[in-house]
């Protein structure tokens, strides 16, 4: 048995820095020591999810033991943590979607607890097994992991830049090349330069995108998309419904007819019909943030021709895409330790929640 210092939330809206006891793994399961875990708009949320969870879904860090089934990591590997835990054979899987796993999931498998998670009962605090965020649980000195929710590091980063690839670097990213499948030379138009869109921004430069237009109300967010790529900005007004004045000056900059594709990365519901305001006739919307609420949308925004799409982090195939980013890192196209803006102990998992709502950092990550 393993004691682990973990953030803790209770369900209810509140979460404090506990202890918990992890069991050796079993089977395909691997002990990680995390070394990083970022800071994310989810883990907030995930405070209020009705039951108790070890909180954080992004993280990276150095494998301590493995199960007697693991083929593919051994002890002292560095890996990355991904949440979209493939199991290959579902019929999902099957189709190469392995982001929306019907088995494993932590979003896709159904509201409970999927089969992409490690043993329940090996995970306890106050005696009594308890969930791990996403079937990850980051924020914790160690966790206890399946293998497939594992990538090896090949090339050399830091822990902290590591972390953030497994959430917002690869949704913002898969979601220009994996699911929008952006051409070289197209416009792309961004919505929210939080670290999703930032992350959009720097895919699309990737991609070959000739003109990258970031919109946002926040002046500095927008200072900051130009390092990542942006080579327009639009600053925008609280007050503008839909952002729809906002698309009027978009089209301005797109030969009057609204941009190729448009990626919507606030998360504000209100906003949810916006980027089809910025596409052109058969360009595409893409819904990036995840907006699960109900919203009602101007049907005549969908003419003519245009797409909307809302694709789940960025249609990941873990374990083709995280090399590649590691890869694209390594070249210097891919923007990390930049993005990292600040670091913080796990004691200071309140202080980073509130620079992360205040908009002060790229992104912030919890180091151990």
């Amino acid at each position: 048995m393993l004691h682990s210092k973990a953030a803790v939330a209770d369900g209810n809206g509140q979460f404090s820095i506990q202890t918990i006891t992890l069991a050796d793994p079993q089977g395909d399961e691997v002990l990680v020591e995390i070394k990083a875990a970022g800071v994310c708009h989810t883990d907030w949320d995930s405070q209020s999810w009705g039951k108790p969870l070890v909180m954080g879904h992004e993280g990276a860090g150095i494998v301590k033991k493995v199960g007697n089934r693991v083929k593919s990591l051994q002890v002292g590997d560095k890996v990355m943590l991904n949440w979209a835990i493939p199991c290959y054979e579902c019929f999902q899987c099957q189709e190469g979607n392995q982001h929306i796993c019907e088995r494993n999931s932590a979003v896709t498998a159904g509201n409970k607890l999927s089969e992409g998670h490690a043993t329940f009962s090996s995970t306890t605090y106050n005696g009594v097994p308890i969930e791990r965020a996403f079937s990850l649980g980051t924020m914790s000195e160690y966790t206890l992991v399946r293998e497939a929710a594992c990538v090896k590091m090949h090339v050399e980063m830091p822990f902290s830049s590591a972390a953030i690839v497994g959430c917002g670097v690869m949704t913002g990213y898969g979601s220009v090349v994996n699911a929008a499948k952006v051409k070289p030379g197209t416009s792309v138009v961004v919505l929210g330069t939080g670290g999703v869109g930032l992350n959009v921004i720097q895919g699309a430069r990737i991609a070959g995108a000739g003109k990258i237009i970031a919109v946002d109300i926040n002046p500095l967010r927008l200072e900051m998309a130009k390092e990542y790529g942006a080579t327009h900005t639009v600053l925008a007004e609280k007050t503008d419904n839909g952002l729809l004045n906002a698309a009027k000056v978009v089209k301005t900059m797109t030969n009057g007819r609204g941009a190729d594709y448009a990626f919507e990365c606030t998360a504000i519901p209100a906003l949810g019909a916006a980027p089809l305001a910025m596409v052109r006739n058969a360009g595409m919307a893409v819904q990036v943030s995840g907006i699960e609420q109900e919203i009602v949308i101007d049907m005549n925004l969908f003419e003519w021709d245009k797409l909307y799409i809302n694709p789940l982090y960025g249609k990941t195939r873990p374990q083709i895409d995280f090399p590649i980013l590691q890869d694209l890192y390594a070249k210097g196209d891919l923007i990390l330790d930049k993005m990292v803006t600040r670091t913080y102990p796990l004691s200071s998992l309140s202080q980073a929640f509130a620079d992360m709502h205040a908009g002060v950092n790229a992104k912030g990550v919890i180091v151990f």
